[in-house]
């Protein structure tokens, strides 16, 4: 119990989301489980999870790897990142396995099977966050070292399965109170306009407290929106909170 919650008290302590996720590879690698990807989206809709560019996506597998299951969009088939959007909780890997399983898989999820086997992607676990909204959902991919066997890593998770599963929870609330080192970027005025915004502040009223012309008031809205690849303020808004970049903590 002392070293859970010395591990613990390092996750919540983290500053930035680098070192949070340091430290959970860390301790992930020691029990076997040398490469990990956790994902969330806040944009999931019946038209799938939405732009890639808005996913919070964090990984430590090789360069090669992810240019492929990510950049090359394989990710969305995958049959486990299935199973994460229709269930809450930890799965096995064990269940693709299953001859039923095997039966129902489609094209695109025989082709990311076929990748993975190539990289040695082959035994894990996946952890499926429950979500309070349904447009959210985050899901952390464990995969183990290469040469463990699934038999090895069910029995790996039979001792260490609580601490894994609570680890992983820590890190996924932890990262919803910290600044996405990766987000998109607002210059400093343009953050400063979405944040009056954000208190109900008009363009005039911006303008006003800023001291500058409505028209450079809605220059920098109008910025902000294409960084944020929105249509409207109250959509940029919305976003930026999302990342954490509207009332951002001094460094």
């Amino acid at each position: 119990m002392p070293d859970l919650l010395s591990r613990l008290e390092r996750i919540t302590n983290a500053t930035s989301d680098s070192e949070l996720w340091d430290a959970y590879c860390a301790r992930l690698a020691r029990l076997g489980f040398d490469r990990l990807i956790y994902g969330l989206t806040r944009y999931r809709s019946d038209r799938g999870l939405g732009n890639a560019r808005d996913w919070v996506l964090l990984t430590n597998h090789s360069d090669a790897y992810v240019r492929g299951y990510i950049g090359e969009g394989l990710v969305r088939d995958s049959p486990m990142l299935r199973w994460a959007l229709e269930n809450d909780g930890a799965q096995s890997w064990t269940w693709l396995a299953d001859p039923a399983r095997r039966v129902e898989l489609s094209e695109g999820e025989r082709r990311v099977i076929a990748f993975n086997q190539v990289h040695e992607v082959t035994a894990g676990y996946t952890i499926s966050f429950r979500s309070i909204s349904p447009r959210a959902k985050g899901a952390m991919a464990l995969t183990a070292a290469p040469g463990l066997s699934q038999d090895e890593v069910d029995a790996i998770w039979q001792a260490h399965g609580r601490e894994i599963v609570a680890l992983s929870n820590v890190l996924h609330l932890k990262l919803a109170s910290l600044p996405q080192s990766w987000a998109r970027r607002l210059t400093p005025r343009q953050v400063e306009v979405l944040q009056w915004v954000g208190d109900g502040k008009t363009t005039a009223d911006i303008a006003l407290l800023l001291g500058v012309t409505p028209a450079t008031v809605e220059k920098h809205l109008r910025l902000a929106r294409e960084a944020m690849e929105v249509e409207t303020t109250a959509q940029a808004v919305l976003k930026a909170a999302f990342y954490n970049r509207l009332f951002p903590v001094p460094e």
